[in-house]
């Protein structure tokens, strides 16, 4: 048996489809298929069921699978040490980062990325958290930015920022004309969502759960709408459908300054407002962390990426060390 045989197997096992599978190793069906019937000869066992629209893996080709991915992991562990013999930021470090952060953080993040680490670029990957975290058991990316909490896989982990949550509203609201808004005065709005799957949706639930009853019946085409993505949720706002809650990071720089706001921001028809809790309970937000594979070795590379996120200018966030 061969790497690329396993690098197969473990391709098929995730995408669930021979072609997908085929897509992800950059080869073509007839070969990838060439090559996994030929390892299931050679073991003489079966590795996947195949039907019309389906691929599952048999019970002994999960454990086959497992260990595939193991061998994968191991033999890019040497190659990664005799990296390092020579210099450990060499070699790109595939990053993974969630919608909501990616492009809020990623310009500044490259930029100070290329002038402290040229030798290490960055291969970024967006994704949803829960495909992020497959993506990095199955070795396809190094490490990942996402936003806690996540379910627990094992990787390890280092805090970044805690990020304050603001409200958006449309600039025509009475709302708009406050300093601030709080928790219970967005009750009785209309609640903009991104769709599931996104994890600041959860989040979004959490500071206001009265919402989550509604996302999920036929009420809830009156009082909540849901968008593909941040950005077009804010269009939803300044057409006026209604309001949301929003990371800081995404807010414009000039949105908050008033003398600015009034000539030249980039969303006039949005107003940004601090939110304000009840009881003394903490301000809604939420705590960005860097992930990876404890098996992985490039120790040098994390404490680089690390430093780079520390290097930029987040305005409003807590950085965390």
């Amino acid at each position: 048996m061969t790497l690329t045989e396993l690098k197969y197997i473990v391709a098929v096992a995730r995408e669930k489809h021979f072609g997908h599978a085929a897509e992800a190793c950059y080869v073509s069906q007839p070969t990838l298929s060439v090559a996994i019937k030929k390892l299931e000869e050679e073991l003489d066992v079966k590795l996947f069921e195949r039907s019309a629209g389906e691929v599952s893996v048999t019970q002994l080709g999960e454990e086959i699978v497992r260990q595939a991915q193991s061998v994968l992991e191991q033999a890019a562990a040497i190659k990664e040490i005799a990296k390092r013999g020579k210099d450990p930021l060499a070699g790109a470090l595939t990053l993974g980062v969630i919608y909501t952060i990616g492009p809020y953080l990623l310009p500044e993040l490259v930029r100070h990325a290329i002038q402290r680490t040229p030798q290490m670029p960055l291969m970024l990957q967006e994704n949803y958290t829960v495909k992020l975290l497959e993506m990095l058991r199955t070795g396809e990316i190094d490490c990942a930015i996402v936003a806690e909490p996540f379910p627990d896989t094992g990787l390890a982990t280092a805090p970044l920022y805690d990020e304050p949550f603001m409200a958006a509203v449309p600039s025509t609201h009475p709302l708009a004309k406050q300093d601030s808004v709080s928790t219970i005065e967005l009750k009785n709005e209309t609640m903009l969502l991104l769709g599931s799957g996104h994890c600041f949706r959860d989040h979004v639930l959490e500071v206001c759960p009265e919402f989550a009853r509604y996302a999920s019946n036929a009420e809830g085409i009156r009082r909540t709408f849901e968008g593909s993505s941040l950005e077009t949720i804010k269009h939803m706002v300044a057409a006026g459908m209604g309001v949301t809650l929003v990371p800081r990071l995404s807010v414009p720089r000039d949105a908050l300054e008033v003398h600015v706001r009034r000539r030249k921001n980039d969303e006039p028809h949005i107003r940004y407002l601090p939110i304000r809790t009840e009881d003394g309970l903490p301000t809604p937000s939420r705590r960005v962390v860097l992930v990876w594979r404890r098996s992985f070795t490039r120790y040098e590379a994390i404490a680089a990426l690390r430093n780079a996120v520390y290097a930029c200018n987040l305005p409003g966030v807590e950085r965390l060390s």
